[in-house]
């Protein structure tokens, strides 16, 4: 087999093809980023809650168009997602729960009634769709949705970088300096949610956040400045969608599942190789 059929052909030849190539990377661009800092915030598994708090939005939005419209899916999971922040927010805030105990109330919750609600009025293969994602099926809708959501995500980002780096770091020194910390968390979360909803679209709601942590956890093992570890995150995501795209292609496989596996692979390497991976760290104790 000739190079250009191994890494070019399937996408010079499908559609399909081209358009799961072009969500997939948009989709690793903004989301690796996301999950930059959202481990810098120690914040890894509410990505992972969050993922989940979307389904009841996204079989409601199922259930009003009366099919897999992604458009109204992706809005009723922005709205789920959005109003489980902000329950989870005002709950922390109000009683002695934590915000990591008030996000796992009410994301087992939006998850056993999102599985409700489609298992009373959808079929099985579209309970699949929702939870394990379409995105060899996916639109140019869709894909305007997806490309919508990484501009936004990179613009905002750019706008808020400093004050939401500092909170990452020194939530107080930037509540001192009247640096309206809350406004800034939620808005991170914002994006959390909407980096999610066209997660979901592509890799269903149970493997959206693998694209984003997976990413993350990389970029932490080869660098250890902020601006690196995003673009790494970045240029990862974005890798594992071509890459696994071809081996689902080539081999036949599911390809959401593929996408996330090949990611963990590159996590897998990486944990070997990389300058804080694991044999390094063996290195320098065994020289001590």
């Amino acid at each position: 087999m000739s190079s250009y059929q191994l890494l070019i052909e399937p996408f010079a030849d499908y559609g399909f093809m081209r358009r799961a190539l072009i969500a997939s990377v948009s989709l690793g661009l903004s989301a690796g980023p996301v999950g930059v800092l959202l481990l810098l915030r120690r914040m890894s598994l509410i990505g992972d809650a969050m993922s989940h708090a979307v389904l009841p939005g996204a079989a409601i939005g199922f259930l009003v168009a009366g099919g897999l419209s992604l458009i109204a899916m992706g809005i009723g999971g922005l709205v789920a997602g959005i109003s489980v922040a902000l329950l989870s927010g005002f709950v922390s805030r109000t009683t002695i729960l934590k915000e990591d105990a008030s996000f796992a109330t009410f994301y087992l919750t939006s998850l056993a009634l999102g599985v409700l609600i489609v298992s009373m009025r959808g079929s099985n293969i579209d309970l699949l769709h929702v939870l394990f994602g379409t995105i060899l099926a996916i639109d140019a809708q869709s894909l305007y949705l997806v490309g919508g959501v990484t501009s936004l995500s990179l613009i905002v980002l750019a706008i808020i970088y400093r004050p939401l780096v500092v909170e990452c770091f020194d939530p107080g020194f930037l509540k001192a300096v009247g640096g309206y910390g809350p406004v800034h968390h939620f808005l991170f979360l914002f994006l959390v949610v909407l980096n999610l909803v066209a997660g979901f679209q592509t890799l269903g709601t149970l493997m959206a956040v693998g694209i984003m942590m997976l990413p993350a956890a990389i970029s932490q093992l080869w660098v250890r400045t902020l601006p690196m570890m995003l673009v790494i995150a970045a240029s990862s995501g974005a890798l594992s969608g071509f890459i696994g795209l071809l081996i689902s292609y080539h081999l036949g496989s599911a390809s959401g599942p593929t996408i996330i596996l090949t990611s963990s692979f590159i996590y897998l390497v990486t944990l070997c190789v990389a300058p804080q991976g694991v044999l390094k760290q063996w290195f320098y104790r065994y020289k001590l």
